[in-house]
């Protein structure tokens, strides 16, 4: 009987009991359930934060959906509306229900705009397609014209998503661009009729001197033209007897008797008298026109320092007699610009100076110049109690005034301001060391 060998099996020891952990295993254990359980908290809390981003997010979305004035449309690549806002809602009379999952075409009054639509989307690349003009319908059931910008939504790898298209009305635009122009054309006429009124107030101050001025020419004039009234009658008196043959020792005996020799010789220099009065009174009131005139935009290159020689001139005949004004500028300034409106600016600078020195026992003005090769700059000093250190920032604001009420209408030097402006140069003010304020006039130097 044979005997059949079985093969060795090798068992694995097994332990009569389990060992029991150690104290250190359980507190590693202990530490990382605590570190994963911090890791869950912090990702619940960033997680929250993150959610309250969406919300508002989403939230700020939706308040500048509703709030948008211009139409707004998404759509997909396949032009199938995504999203709208309410104004398109608004313009089209629709439903949001109704639009969304629509094709854009449903929106356009006619098939061509269907198609212009279609191939803009099949065309768009990274740039945005602007101001594209399609007939919409409207609620009513007509249509109007929109003008629309068609901006690409891309994904990640610059593949076409779909677009986001805005648009306005053109009716609303030409209605706005109107009344745009309307205002803009009012506020031209009121800034006119500031300048004017400012012209005025400035010319009225000087009446008195510019009546001064006329008065010496005129009187002149006047002078010459008696003196030649009188010695009519006498010439008139030798002519008759000259036609009349009368003989030559009576011819002589009347001329001597008349002193018409003496008249012949009075005659010229009366003439020229009578020239140079008038002429001298036509410059004036051409001055005056200029200076009144409505604004020509004249650009012509002049000498500064005649204009400021005759402002100075003028305003001086209608300030107390005490205020003195000391001009030390070059004989050539020139410069190109507006005679008449420079005429106004240097006025102004010379009768505030006389408002704010008027309670000085020796009222005075300096008007230098600085040299400079590429601009005129004539400094303006007074010896008056300076200007406010709040008020020197608002000094040429519009109706900004310094003066009691009724004595400055807060225009003179915000127009000023604005004349040098309109001429490439500068006005500026500051207080200077001793009392009394110092205007700075600065403009581009005309080149020969």
């Amino acid at each position: 009987m044979s005997t059949r060998s079985h093969p060795t099996q090798s068992r694995l020891p097994v332990p009569s009991e389990i060992e029991p952990f150690s104290e250190s295993a359980w507190i590693d254990v202990v530490r990382s359930m605590d570190e994963v359980y911090n890791e869950l908290l912090q990702y619940e809390v960033v997680l929250e934060q993150k959610n309250s981003e969406l919300e508002e997010s989403q939230q700020f979305i939706y308040s500048i959906l509703t709030s948008m004035s211009d139409l707004l449309v998404v759509c997909d690549r396949n032009a199938v509306i995504e999203e709208v806002n309410h104004s398109l809602l608004a313009f089209t009379g629709r439903s949001e229900k109704e639009l969304k999952g629509a094709k854009l075409g449903s929106l356009f009054a006619d098939e061509s705009g269907c198609d212009t639509a279609k191939r803009v989307i099949s065309s768009l690349t990274s740039e945005p397609a602007n101001d594209i003009e399609l007939q919409f319908k409207t609620r009513d059931g007509g249509s109007t014209p929109v003008a629309l910008n068609f901006t690409p939504r891309l994904s990640g790898n610059g593949k076409l998503l779909g677009v986001v298209i805005t648009g306005r009305p053109l009716g609303e635009l030409r209605r706005a661009y109107h009344k745009l122009r309307e205002a803009h054309e009012e506020l031209k006429r009121t800034q006119q009729q500031l300048l004017q009124s400012e012209k005025m107030a400035s010319l009225g101050k000087l009446v008195a001197g510019v009546a001064h001025e006329l008065n010496n020419p005129i009187s002149f004039v006047l002078g010459n033209v008696h003196a030649m009234q009188k010695y009519t009658p006498r010439l008139k008196r030798y002519l008759d007897a000259v036609h009349e043959g009368v003989a030559g020792a009576e011819l002589r005996a009347l001329r001597e008797e008349l002193r018409i020799d003496r008249i012949l010789d009075d005659l010229a220099p009366l003439l020229a008298g009578a020239v140079e009065g008038a002429e001298r009174t036509r410059d004036i009131v051409d001055g005056l026109k200029r200076f009144s005139a409505a604004d020509r935009n004249e650009n012509i290159e002049f000498n500064l320092a005649e204009v400021i020689e005759r402002s100075v001139h003028w305003v001086t005949r209608a300030t107390p007699v005490n205020f003195r004004v000391q001009v030390d500028v070059p004989k050539d300034l020139p410069v190109y610009g507006s005679p008449g409106q420079l005429q106004q600016v240097i006025i102004n600078l010379v009768q505030n100076a006389s408002d704010a020195t008027e309670l000085q026992s020796d009222p005075l003005l300096t008007i230098t110049a600085e040299p400079n090769d590429e601009r005129v700059v004539i400094l303006f000093r007074d010896n008056g109690s300076g200007i406010p250190e709040q008020e020197l920032g608002k000094i040429f604001d519009p109706f900004h005034t310094t003066k009691p009420v009724g004595k400055g209408t807060g225009l003179g030097l915000s127009i000023s301001y604005g004349i040098v402006e309109r001429h490439g140069g500068e006005l500026s003010v500051s207080n200077v060391a001793g009392g009394g304020a110092q205007f700075k006039l600065c403009l581009p130097r005309a080149k020969h």
